[in-house]
């Protein structure tokens, strides 16, 4: 058993849940698309990047940095998280123009509290979604232990606690009410960028079916709230294929050996990371995005 990681095997609930390879190969895309919706996390982010033409690059950098942090030793993790801290310091800024109810010279920073809870909030409700999709529901007390995982995790980014919902109750209550608000925007670059990094994911051609079942279980995990907000049909139909594919996952899940089930997703992060290297490289960004259509 590692015990000199932040989050040990056989005590941490977030180690346990990140560790299945079914919520390694999700959550960060869900994540991401719904944490669009915030448009000061957005905008601060964007303004500050240069893959918008490969955001499957930088999303695949964020997971292997993320899976250091959660499987790696201390050592390792810190050598990680000061990285981050230094590209964090030069994110910081105001909005240039509005973006829905957020006016245009609000101030951000990678270091607001805030901003903070929001990118933390979306990774923990989607790393549980798929857990509770393709494993099992956690008990009361594991999902209060996951949380408490996660406030640690933010932690090592400098996220104070005090800012955050205390306990998992009060995270869900936070986020029910998050949801539901008008801080809820999508600038036109966030919706572009948020659907695809959700729906546009680079799968080779040989694998096209799995394709297909990806984006009918990324579409029925989504709250209600971010499908309106983005305009995504889920009706009967949709529904019926994503419960039929988590039906598949899960019972194929208790079959397949532990050392497959369960570990780094590193070697499929990688392989989606070539697969958008060699569309670029075919003139076929993902998104179809041009240089300079959004200007922020």
């Amino acid at each position: 058993m590692q015990t000199d990681g932040y989050f040990p095997r056989g005590t941490s609930v977030l180690r346990r849940v990140h560790e299945e390879r079914l919520v390694g190969l999700f959550y960060g895309q869900r994540a991401l698309c719904i944490g669009a919706l915030a448009p000061l996390n957005y905008v601060g982010t964007s303004r500050h990047s240069t893959g918008k033409l490969a955001p499957f690059r930088r999303l695949v950098r964020t997971a292997k940095a993320f899976e250091v942090i959660f499987f790696g030793s201390r050592a390792r993790a810190d050598e990680v998280l000061a990285g981050v801290r230094r590209m964090h310091d030069r994110v910081e800024g105001t909005l240039p123009s509005d973006a829905g109810p957020v006016p245009a010279g609000t101030p951000y920073s990678a270091f607001d509290p805030d901003l903070m809870l929001w990118t933390v909030a979306v990774i923990a409700d989607s790393a549980q979604c798929f857990y509770e999709l393709f494993v099992g529901r956690l008990s009361d007390g594991e999902r209060e232990a996951l949380w408490q995982d996660y406030l640690r995790f933010g932690e090592l980014f400098g996220m104070p606690r005090a800012a955050c919902p205390a306990s998992y109750v009060e995270f869900r209550h936070w986020w029910r009410q998050r949801l539901a608000s008008e801080q809820m925007y999508l600038t036109d670059e966030a919706r572009y960028i948020g659907h695809a990094t959700a729906f546009e994911i680079p799968f080779p051609r040989t694998r096209q079916l799995a394709k297909r079942m990806h984006d009918a279980v990324m579409l029925g995990s989504m709250p209600p709230r971010v499908r309106e907000l983005y305009g995504l049909r889920y009706g009967a139909r949709e529904r019926a294929i994503f419960e039929v594919w988590v039906a598949m996952i899960r019972a194929s899940r208790w079959v397949t050996p532990g050392f497959m089930a369960r570990g780094s997703c590193v070697r499929d992060y990688e392989m989606v990371e070539r697969t958008e290297r060699r569309r670029l490289e075919r003139g076929e960004p993902t998104p179809q995005l041009r240089e300079g259509q959004f200007v922020m």
